[in-house]
């Protein structure tokens, strides 16, 4: 369903929005191939072949880490930006109709005391055992 609606107004996939949406969210839409896997939950090498065809695209270039210089850097394309800001107000009204759409007050009240319980739990849990993101 979401691959469908991502297909129809933008040509991407749930793969492709989800690293633009990453990139967008860093300062000047860079981030490391690393980092990037990591917040993806990716191995490097799947990560690595789609940012292929994404580059093939026009949707991110790669680019040489200036302070180290051997680290790639995934960039946004004012293309990618395009694409994802086509893609977006579609993808964001089918969650909130497919997720959202069949709860009432009451319901999303309930949710929010839920949500807001396991964050604290895994602020908590994070407190007690720090994950190192280095």
């Amino acid at each position: 369903m979401l691959n469908r609606q991502l297909s129809r107004d933008s040509q991407l996939s749930v793969q492709d929005f989800e690293v633009l949406v990453r990139l967008s969210e860093t300062d000047g839409g860079d981030m490391r191939v690393v980092a990037l896997a990591e917040h993806m939950g990716w191995e490097r090498s799947r990560l690595s072949h789609h940012l292929t065809r994404m580059e093939k695209r026009g949707l991110i270039e790669r680019r040489v880490c200036c302070s180290d210089g051997r680290g790639a850097i995934i960039h946004l394309t004012d293309q990618g930006t395009a694409a994802l800001q086509q893609a977006a107000p579609g993808h964001a009204a089918l969650i909130r109709r497919v997720v959202f759409g069949g709860l009432d007050c009451g319901h999303l009240n309930d949710l929010e005391a839920i949500l807001s319980r396991i964050c604290q739990s895994l602020a908590e849990e994070d407190k007690v055992n720090p994950t190192d993101h280095s």
